[in-house]
């Protein structure tokens, strides 16, 4: 019997990185299989439908619609910002598949560190428990990206890829063409 290797996964983190410390992250979750199922990019110049105090009309700018499931989603994320003392989403944006979010971490100066990589990926864990919970199925895959936010201009660079990252949804990485309704 011969045995397929199977291809390494690269790992998420930076080594040796330690993701406690206080700092800012930006994170990126997809759904499984990444469904179209948090959202709709509307607009693109078409006409749309009424929407309360705009009426018919042309959007000039593509804009995030929401599902059902992605109004759970931006109601966990606003849940885990009020709830926490040692986090603040600074800025998220929910796209059809996915979400970025910019989180904060701030322990304080008490010296007395949390354990090494431990709040990340707890509050993405807390995110994805209280949405699937939430939703009554499992919404996400099992991985996310992270990206440590180095200084000011990277911070800046992000901020702007996430106002962005709507009216460019038809050429993201991300987009697959498969609404779900």
């Amino acid at each position: 019997m011969a045995f397929v290797e199977c291809p390494q996964r690269k790992p998420q983190r930076l080594k040796g990185y330690d993701y406690s410390q206080n700092g800012a992250y930006f994170i990126t979750i997809c759904t499984a299989n990444r469904s179209n199922i948090l959202a709709e990019i509307v607009g693109f110049g078409i006409p749309d439908e009424p929407q309360e105090n705009v009426g018919f009309g042309i959007l000039d700018e593509p804009q995030v619609k929401m599902s059902d499931v992605g109004i759970k989603v931006c109601e966990s994320l606003e849940f885990i910002n009020k709830n926490s003392t040692s986090i603040t989403i600074d800025k998220y944006v929910v796209m059809p598949n996915h979400v970025h979010i910019i989180l904060f971490i701030n322990n304080g100066s008490s010296g007395m560190p949390n354990p090494t990589n431990a709040i990340v990926p707890k509050t993405i864990s807390s995110l994805k428990r209280f949405t699937n919970k939430s939703c009554g199925f499992s919404l996400w895959q099992s991985h996310y990206y992270d990206h440590v936010v180095r200084d000011e201009e990277d911070y800046l660079r992000i901020c702007r890829y996430m106002d962005e990252n709507p009216l460019k949804w038809q050429e993201d990485k991300y987009y697959l063409d498969n609404n779900v309704t």
